[in-house]
């Protein structure tokens, strides 16, 4: 089963630009005990298929119509499927 994850925070350490004489006599040993790791995500072809329809779900009709005139198919496609409802509606 596969759900989104909506909320994530990021967080940054910031250090105090203090620039007076006395703090800057401060030991190097801290920087080189500091690691940083990163977590790879590969997602299935049915996972990636499902977020491309989820964000074309979200596109703006604008959106929509700028890519289909920059020969995006699935935009045109998208284009086409509007106009022949709005042909059957009327």
């Amino acid at each position: 089963m596969l759900s989104a994850i909506s909320n994530v925070a990021h967080s940054q350490t910031v250090a105090p630009t203090d620039s007076s004489p006395q703090k800057q006599a401060q030991p190097k040993s801290q920087s080189s005990t500091t690691s940083s790791s990163t977590d790879t995500v590969q997602l299935s072809s049915a996972a990636q298929a499902a977020l491309a329809a989820i964000k074309e779900a979200q596109e703006t009709p604008a959106q929509t119509a700028k890519e289909a005139s920059g020969g995006d198919p699935q935009a045109r496609r998208l284009l086409a499927r509007e106009a022949a409802a709005k042909a059957v509606a009327k």
